[in-house]
């Protein structure tokens, strides 16, 4: 196809297996997860669940890398036409839409537990009559470090300082969508020894803040009894910073991606999308972050 004929058309790829591979893996990888996580609460000594999973996220890393590798192609051949560009945009803007809705409805729940259904519980307002039935000596705070039934849900001793290592990681996670928009700056300038050094560093970056979180993790399940069992708290804070640690992760993995791409060649300063979309996400992430040091640690 001539680069005239590309731009006056709008480019369909031919049928792809990459769908359905893309379908059982995810419903492999959902399965194996069900069943690992019953199973731990099941007290079970043995269980298949992490085979499973992980056999489901190998199928999902060829998937990705086939169908991404189809798409890198595509382009390169100078098959997509300014339209294709604009449809890119469109889908990755969407993209990052139900991701924020998806943070939004985690910090929600945060919302209504801190600012209804807790202090009901507490016997204040209109329905606090619920709580005093229930647990007429319960007093609710945040932190809640004293839950309701402290048998079945022990309390966290103590909850982890804002201005430690969650503190620590807000500038790395600040200083890395700096990194990368001087990257993508000196992309759009044709500079490409900056831009390699710049794309490195933001991922550098993005693995060192992982490795911290790493570390707050462990501290706050083995010294500070903060776990995914220690009540409304401990819920709250691993859904909303495990599930920001998940995107961080995707994230710094794409980045990694337009680095390897970076160095081969890939990119020009007029075409350069892939890279613009894995920047776009980036900064959501970042964004997340504020959010989660704001609400989750400081507040």
């Amino acid at each position: 196809m001539s680069n005239a004929h590309s731009h006056e058309n709008y480019y369909v790829p031919e049928q792809s297996k990459w769908p359905i591979v893309a379908t059982i893996g995810l419903s492999t990888t959902l399965y194996g997860m069900a069943s690992w996580f019953n199973d731990l609460k099941a007290a079970r000594d043995s269980s298949n669940g992490p085979l499973i999973f992980f056999i489901g996220a190998l199928i999902l890393a060829w998937m990705f890398y086939g169908w991404f590798g189809n798409v890198i192609k595509e382009s390169r051949s100078g098959l997509y036409s300014a339209q294709m560009d604009r449809s890119f945009r469109w889908g990755m803007s969407w993209f990052i839409f139900s991701e924020v809705m998806f943070f939004a409805a985690f910090f929600g729940a945060l919302f209504y537990i801190r600012t209804f259904a807790g202090p009901w519980l507490g016997g204040e307002g209109a329905k606090g009559v619920t709580g005093e039935l229930l647990w007429p000596n319960f007093e609710f705070t945040w932190p809640l470090l004293q839950n309701p039934d402290g048998k079945l849900f022990p309390p966290p001793t103590a909850v982890i300082s804002a201005w430690g290592l969650p503190l620590l990681n807000t500038i790395l996670l600040v200083s890395s969508s700096i990194t990368v928009t001087i990257a993508h700056h000196a992309l759009r300038k044709n500079q490409r020894k900056p831009l390699k050094i710049w794309l490195a560093l933001t991922v550098l970056l993005g693995a060192v803040f992982l490795f911290f979180q790493a570390e707050e993790y462990i501290h706050a399940y083995h010294e500070l009894g903060l776990t995914l069992g220690s009540g409304i708290y401990g819920a709250t804070f691993f859904m909303l910073t495990g599930f920001h640690g998940a995107h961080v992760t995707i994230g710094a993995l794409i980045l990694f991606v337009m680095l390897i791409r970076v160095l081969r060649g890939h990119f020009t300063a007029d075409q350069h999308f892939g890279f613009e979309a894995a920047s776009w996400y980036w900064h959501f992430v970042d964004v997340v972050w504020i959010g989660l040091f704001i609400f989750v640690y400081v507040l």
